[in-house]
């Protein structure tokens, strides 16, 4: 089957599912704010304006102003673009590590299956936000330390995967067969066992992309993750809440823009999950 005809088939059955496909249009939105959003913005992000702080929604602040006068809208959109590249980045980075720890685990298995394998346990262990915390209480707060952390949490998922998916794979006939005719362990590696994963490992960034969205507020919402001024949802919400009886807007509006961006992610996750399951490609 030819790569463009099975392309085809992915897409119609993702299109299938409506939920995953308003999820991407979500998303492209989100992608588009975070890129090009910053260059329409008329207000600077960080300049205080106290006689204008927790105005109400009007023509000029169409979502008000924060506790320093701020326009919330202009903050909104500039803490989607630090959303956008701590969770694209830091997902990227630990996805890496974890492929190449999977595969070493799952492919040459013994003592390094079983120290990559308890190692993995042992981080599995703790909860994701709380080792999160811990890396993060480590190194001190701000964009490179969260990425850091998120980055950290999210290599255990990654090399669990892949470590199922090449033990599934190294022992089939076509593998058996590249062995036969003496093709060196990188190149069975590089050029047959990894791209006959990266479908379930697309699944997974795309899933892990919400997470460490999710995780990013998080941390900047106890204080732990970006710090001020820097435009961010979580620390955006975590000011708004001392108000939220008097101004709810300043913390429905980042409150709003995580729930929609993570559940985006996980419609679309879900959707590729359907339409990249090996089990459906000759249905």
């Amino acid at each position: 089957m030819g790569g463009s005809q099975l392309n085809s088939q992915v897409f119609k059955r993702f299109r299938k599912r409506k939920s995953s496909l308003i999820g991407g249009v979500i998303l492209l939105i989100y992608v588009l704010t975070a890129l090009i959003g910053p260059l329409l913005c008329v207000y600077d992000p960080v300049a205080i304006d106290l006689p204008n702080k927790y105005q109400n929604p009007s023509f000029k602040h169409w979502l008000g102003t924060d506790n320093l006068g701020r326009d919330t809208l202009t903050r909104l959109v500039y803490g989607a673009r630090v959303s956008l590249m701590m969770s694209v980045i830091s997902v990227i980075i630990g996805s890496f590590i974890g492929v190449i720890l999977g595969v070493l685990a799952g492919y040459y298995g013994g003592w390094i299956d079983s120290v990559i394998s308890r190692t993995i346990d042992l981080i599995l262990a703790f909860p994701g936000l709380l080792l999160a915390i811990a890396v993060v209480a480590i190194l001190g707060s701000g964009i490179a330390n969260t990425m850091a952390a998120i980055a950290f949490y999210s290599i255990p998922y990654v090399a669990r995967l892949v470590r199922g998916l090449v033990i599934s794979l190294k022992n089939t006939e076509f593998i058996q067969a590249c062995k036969a005719i003496g093709a060196s362990d990188f190149r069975i590696i590089v050029f047959h066992i990894i791209p006959n994963t990266m479908g379930q490992i697309i699944i997974d960034v795309t899933l892990s992309l919400g997470s460490a969205i999710l995780t990013a507020s998080s941390l900047s919402f106890l204080g732990l993750g970006v710090q001020p001024p820097n435009p961010e949802w979580g620390s955006m919400l975590s000011q708004a809440r001392e108000v939220i009886r008097n101004t709810p807007i300043a913390a429905l509006a980042p409150g709003f823009a995580i729930t929609l961006v993570v559940l985006s992610f996980s419609l679309v996750g879900d959707g590729l999950r359907d339409a990249l399951d090996p089990k459906l490609k000759n249905s």
